[in-house]
């Protein structure tokens, strides 16, 4: 079918239905919702056999939805309305929640049920639960309303009314306000207080203050850690810089802060945001709360290295941070080091972030991305043992191809990779990718990965021989197979021929062009981008971290809007 999605962004379950339904063999093309008449003008021109509608942020516009079949992905159960759906369901701590698949009416989120799908609840920030449950959940439905629509049309079956669903439990739920979010320190728990800021996290995060100043919190975790402070107060602070806040019965770490006032109102780590005032708190050790952590297998052959950087984000200090415990991991004497990173991203390169709050974003710019190439030279040089990234999360960007610096690849079903830097700007790119890109696919398939510009199945990625392996429908199982295939190579017969093969392979690709040459025409480029004279990338940046509204769509999204589409011969148009 063609498929049109008309979304507010190209966000984490936007890109995860694109590339499956891409898969799955339909014609799928992408338009913002940006005005009614765009909206329209993408329908005209596409003339879909159904919208679908990911993510949005307000009511499709009628002339589209009485004319064209139109289904909405909701994040709530059958019979939640309402644009905080998943917001009220983390802070009323409810045990089961899911995902409906409506179709399009007058009244938001009131049409008629073409599929639904519940899951567990676990406690996490409303991101993670996003990018995770409901976005697997969401893809079940939305397979299921499409095989549903030939039949809709033969007339053989048709949507189920919101009150006529069986077991429907779920209710009109007013926007959350700041008022419903407000954390009250000297009496809240610490189970209250998490709840409130994970339900919040992403966006729009909780109104407080820290250190005397207006600001919203987000990125919160319950730490273990003994402190003597009072409800309320900050007391110290992570290696990592997020700063430890007392509970009326424990603490929560925070990570992350958006400033109310001053020149850097986006987010930031909370030691970006208030430098002089984390320095000044005492330093308290939380290895589980910790960004960094390793750990190794009962036999001690295998080592185990996470690094879950918020939304997978790596600012200059972190990948000093990263560089040093890979090189600490090395001198373990274990047989295989398994990077894990995080468990939602495992990377996605440079810090826009912390660049755009620098100084100088320029020479941030080329600080962090040389820190980050960095941080691959440490894998790639490591000689004496074999090494796996095991992606249990997204990556994107420089993050894909500080994966490829592993000897082996290993990713988790549902993980989508988006291996390409173009998106920021026309960034040309480094983390080693013109040797590590086509050493794995090859010089025309690297150049056809990295100027496609999409999304990329993990499964799809193994097709295309850009990694290993792609296995475990969830994180439990991949991990566990992740231990017994990094178990199974440290203890396998062939382990010596193994290593000793990849040395000389290293040692040959180093003969015949150093390292230091691919680093150095990288960079050569990337100080272009930087510090040249063409802004697009300092203009996309600033555009990303500022959340600013989309005023088009990208043409590699709007297949519709390409200059040579063209509807295919004999299709007609599909109307509701």
């Amino acid at each position: 079918m063609r498929i049109l999605f008309l979304t507010h962004a190209f966000n984490s379950l936007s890109q995860r239905l694109f590339a499956e339904l891409s898969a799955d063999g339909h014609q799928v093309s992408v338009e913002f919702d940006i005005a009614d008449a765009v909206a329209e003008e993408a329908v005209a021109l596409f003339r879909p056999d159904v919208i679908v509608c990911p993510f949005l942020k307000r009511a499709v516009p009628a002339s589209i939805w009485r004319e064209h079949l139109t289904l909405i992905v909701h994040p709530g159960i059958v019979g939640d309305r309402g644009p905080s759906a998943l917001d009220w369901a983390i802070h009323d701590g409810l045990p089961e929640w899911g995902v409906t698949v409506l179709q399009a009416e007058a009244e938001m989120d009131a049409g008629p049920v073409w599929a639904a799908r519940r899951f567990p609840m676990r406690a996490a920030t409303k991101a993670s639960l996003y990018r995770n449950e409901v976005t697997d959940a969401a893809l079940a439905a939305v397979r299921e309303a499409l095989a549903r629509v030939a039949a809709w049309r033969a007339r053989r079956w048709q949507p189920c009314p919101i009150h006529d669903w069986t077991g429907a439990s779920g209710t009109w739920h007013p926007p959350m306000q700041q008022a419903d979010r407000s954390i009250d320190w000297v009496a809240d728990s610490t189970a209250t207080v998490l709840a409130r800021l994970r339900a919040a996290d992403g966006y729009p995060g909780v109104a407080d203050t820290l250190f005397g100043e207006d600001c919203r919190l987000f990125d919160a975790q319950p730490a273990q850690v003994q402190h003597g402070g009072a409800a309320g107060e900050v007391v110290g602070r992570r290696a990592d810089g997020a700063v430890l806040r007392a509970t009326v019965d424990g603490a929560v770490w925070i990570g992350h802060v958006r400033r109310s006032k001053g020149e850097h109102r986006f987010k930031l780590p909370v030691a970006d945001a208030f430098p002089q005032q984390v320095a000044a708190l005492p330093l308290l050790a939380d290895p589980d709360a910790d960004a960094i952590g390793y750990r190794e297998s009962a036999d001690g052959c295998v080592g185990f290295l996470r690094f879950d950087f918020y939304n997978g984000a790596m600012s200059t200090a972190q990948c000093g941070q990263l560089r040093e415990a890979i090189e600490q991991a090395n001198a373990r004497p274990t047989r295989v080091l398994v990077l894990e990173g995080g468990r939602d991203f495992w990377s996605n390169g440079i810090h826009l972030n912390t660049i755009e709050a620098a100084s100088s974003v320029a020479d941030e710019s080329w600080t962090n991305i040389n820190a980050m190439d960095d941080v691959c030279l440490a894998l790639l040089q490591t000689s004496d043992k074999l090494t796996v990234a095991a992606m249990r999360g997204n990556a994107g960007a420089g993050g894909c191809f500080l994966a490829l610096a592993a000897d082996f690849v290993w990713a988790r079903e549902g993980v989508v990779l988006n291996p390409h830097y173009r998106n920021m700007g026309n960034l040309y790119g480094s983390e080693y990718w013109t040797y590590l890109l086509p050493r794995r696919v090859g010089p025309e398939t690297a150049r056809s990965i990295m100027s496609n510009r999409l999304p990329l199945l993990a499964g799809r990625a193994v097709d295309a021989r850009l990694i290993d392996a792609c296995f475990g429908r969830d994180l439990p199982s991949f991990q566990h197979e992740v231990a017994a295939r990094a178990g199974a190579l440290a203890d396998a017969a062939d382990y010596p021929a193994r290593l000793a093969d990849k040395c000389s392979r290293r040692a040959a690709d180093e003969g015949a062009k150093p390292l230091a040459a691919y680093r150095d025409e990288e960079l050569e480029q990337m100080r272009r981008n930087f510090f040249g004279f063409d802004p697009s990338y300092h203009v996309a940046r600033y555009h990303f971290v500022s959340k600013s509204a989309h005023s088009w769509t990208p043409r590699h999204l709007a297949l519709h809007r390409d200059l040579g589409w063209r509807v295919p011969e004999g299709a007609t148009e599909a109307g509701a």
